[in-house]
């Protein structure tokens, strides 16, 4: 959506005027030069088409050349078949290249804040380089190392830790040995992670040394089988007050031992066993097959357009996450150097960067990075970056910025940005606009990226349409889960619609299955409706000692996994997902709310963090639980002249009133449903993170948590005792 032009209507005329005459001028060389109109007309194909030629599907990826796909893609170079393979064949083609950085630190301090709390701020040197051929005989000497303490080829090791270079290193040495990795979040709980440690039957655990003391050490005598503990910090070299029958080991002095020849993996064989951060429950363990990755990555690298040696990522995802460990392999793959950052040093304003030092990407300038939950808040005019919740952020708080600007400056931006969306809308870049405005606000992520894959979620419209004119680089917008490898789907870099997903990649299709009780059906006009199933190699085998009726297996022996979300499929092959089955909630005048869109919506509103929509079948309408932003209820409260703490702001009833009104007005100017917008809300003054429990490791909704969390407050707002 543009933005309020709100000046004289006189000078906004003479501004129109003078940007038509620039852009008169300076269109047909431009056009000429930039190939605009290829781009133009890759944006405007039909990018994947039924196989069947039925309204459900499946849909695979079609060639501009050949057509319709007739057979999914399986590996991207010939003979590299498993996951030790796509190592070795980077470090046989790119050997003295630049593979894992690093930065080194050089000072640690803590810093007193105004209210009272000491953050620890630290000064960064340069990225220090492992090679491709270091990084692999590194890896060797680990993997070797640890089959001389005894872990087994095809026995389970787990990997708890930061992402950093010793966490790539620990998993390569996994795959070139048929170690079977078991991944689990840092933010996981202490019972969620013994459950995942005891039922792989782990012996042998990699962790850090922070994680070691604040996390594992509270819970070894609940893991009868670990034997070893490697630390991949060099310091200390001695660790004493363990449990009797545990050794704990540095990584480096592991690497000097020596064992017998390795045992090379199958493609068959189980490469990762890794736990999701589940919305209900205990965690489950997804076991995906080295065939399955290989799969996912062709699918992955096939949507990055001139991917190769020349790029650099940034990793500071958890390396626990689908998406972050499959990009990381893409980039493998293709002699790209990755350089290891954090939430807390991403930026120069990060909160472990010292004031006047840099942050990673600054450092780092990459040209590709991913994303799956960031939030970025202005505060004391300064932009911060952290890993927390939903990139929906972004564009929340920069708008909220821009609220906060001078006249002039305002002006300036928003006739900026709305030029900038219209040549967007037609298949146009800006590149006046780009060094003039929004320079400053690119150059937060290094000023050189050129590929910003989004996954995990679908971005609202809006925020993707905010990062393609602030960000200056096309979002490549993604769907998949950990059951599919985290491929399903990506947005080709030069389709800018919005509110979609892009086209099945070329190693998996799609079918779309009627969903009777929620109305979603193939045959709905003018799009067809559905289930989203994924097929093709890169589904996994399943959950590990579980069984689920998610996974299918066709007549022809492929397998699919049903996925729970809605999708429809528009005309040019894309998909956009539209609902989902377990967000689902039939009221008791027989209307269906989708409370998962109803947070999507309300999740913009400058006065919410984050948002729970709740519904019970038996009851008449939805209610909410609301952590608001603090900043602007703050500065509500003193417009109505309330005072107290934060707890008692949160509470206080005139502002749920006036929060809840401001909720209805954007949910009306959303144009949702009366019966969808929540009628009674509660303010928590307490923050949702992963160590509360109340979400997962990547903010999403623990919605039966939440239920009994707040069980008080859904009866009293229902009108209950």
């Amino acid at each position: 959506m543009k933005l309020k032009e709100d000046m004289n209507p006189l000078l906004l005329q003479v501004f129109r005027s003078v940007v038509w005459v620039y852009s008169v001028l300076t269109f047909l060389p431009w056009y000429l030069l930039s190939g605009a109109g290829v781009n133009l007309e890759r944006s405007r194909r039909v990018k994947a088409r039924s196989v069947s030629g039925r309204p459900a599907g499946p849909y695979r990826a079609t060639d501009q050349l050949r057509g319709i796909q007739q057979k999914l893609v399986s590996s991207m170079h010939p003979g590299v078949d498993t996951l030790d393979k796509v190592m070795e064949h980077g470090a046989a083609r790119f050997p003295r290249r630049d593979c894992l950085g690093t930065r080194e630190v050089l000072s640690e301090e803590d810093e007193l804040q105004p209210n009272g709390k000491v953050f620890k701020k630290v000064i960064l040197g340069e990225y220090k380089w492992m090679s491709y051929e270091e990084t692999y005989q590194a890896a060797v000497h680990f993997g070797s190392g640890l089959a001389a303490l005894g872990q087994k080829p095809q026995c389970n090791i787990a990997i708890f830790c930061e992402t950093r270079a010793e966490w790539m290193i620990a998993a390569q040495a996994g795959f070139i040995y048929n170690f079977p990795l078991v991944t689990l979040y840092a933010t996981l709980g202490g019972p969620a992670i013994a459950h995942g440690l005891n039922e792989t039957e782990i012996t042998h655990i990699v962790t850090s040394k922070d994680l070691l003391q604040s996390r594992l050490k509270a819970i070894l005598l609940e893991v009868p089988r670990l034997q070893h503990i490697i630390v991949v910090d060099s310091k200390p070299t001695s660790w004493p007050g363990f449990p009797r029958g545990i050794m704990v080991h540095n990584m480096d002095a592991v690497q000097e031992l020596v064992a017998v020849a390795r045992r090379q993996p199958l493609p068959s064989d189980t490469a990762v066993i890794m736990y999701t951060s589940g919305s209900t429950g205990i965690p489950k363990g997804v076991m995906i097959s080295h065939s399955n990755i290989i799969a996912g990555i062709t699918g992955m690298a096939e949507r990055i357009p001139n991917l190769d040696e020349t790029d650099t990522y940034i990793g500071y995802l958890p390396l626990a996450h689908v998406l972050e460990l499959s990009a990381e392999m893409v980039c493998i793959s293709h002699g790209c150097r990755i350089g290891y950052s954090s939430p807390q040093t991403l930026a120069d304003q990060s909160t472990k960067i010292k004031k006047g030092s840099k942050g990673d990407t600054s450092v780092l300038k990459p040209t590709l990075m991913a994303a799956v939950p960031v939030k970025c808040i202005w505060f004391d005019n300064i932009l911060w970056f952290r890993v927390t919740e939903i990139m929906d952020r972004i564009y929340k708080n920069v708008m909220t910025k821009v609220e906060e600007m001078s006249s002039v400056q305002r002006t300036l931006f928003v006739l900026a940005y709305n030029y900038k969306m219209e040549q967007i809308s037609k298949g146009y870049s800006t590149p006046l606009c780009d060094r003039l405005v929004f320079k400053k606000v690119r150059s937060l992520l290094g000023g050189h990226i050129r590929v910003l894959l989004s996954g995990g979620a679908p971005l609202s419209a809006a925020t993707q349409r905010f990062m393609n004119i602030c960000l200056c680089c096309p979002v490549g917008q993604g769907y998949g889960l950990t059951e599919t490898s985290g491929a399903g789907t990506i947005s080709e870099m030069w389709d800018y619609s919005t509110g979609r997903v892009g086209a099945p990649l070329v190693c998996s299709e799609i079918t779309l299955k009627d969903w009777e009780e929620g109305g979603y059906y193939s045959t709905d006009k003018p799009n067809p409706r559905g289930e989203i199933l994924i097929g093709g190699p890169n589904v996994t085998m399943g959950y590990y000692k579980k069984q689920s009726e998610d996974f299918l297996v066709d007549a022809s022996g492929q397998r699919w996994f049903c996925t729970g979300d809605i999708g429809e499929f528009h005309t040019d092959g894309c998909l956009k997902i539209i609902d989902r089955k377990k967000d689902l909630v039939k009221l008791q005048a027989g209307e269906y709310v989708s409370l998962g869109k109803v947070e999507a919506v309300l999740k913009n509103c400058s006065f919410v963090d984050n948002i729970c929509a709740y519904a019970n079948s038996d009851q008449s309408y939805v209610i909410g639980f609301v952590v608001p932003n603090q900043k602007q209820l703050t500065i509500l409260a003193e417009q109505r002249g309330l005072r107290g703490s934060w707890e008692e702001i949160c509470n206080h009833p005139e502002m749920e009133r006036d929060v809840l009104r401001i909720l209805t007005e954007a949910a009306l100017s959303a144009k949702l449903e009366r019966f969808e917008i929540p009628k009674k809300i509660r303010l928590s003054a307490e923050p949702w993170t992963p160590e509360t429990g109340l979400v997962t490791d990547a903010f999403k909704l623990k919605r039966k948590e939440l239920k009994s969390h707040y069980q008080d407050d859904i009866e009293r707002m229902y009108g209950g005792k």
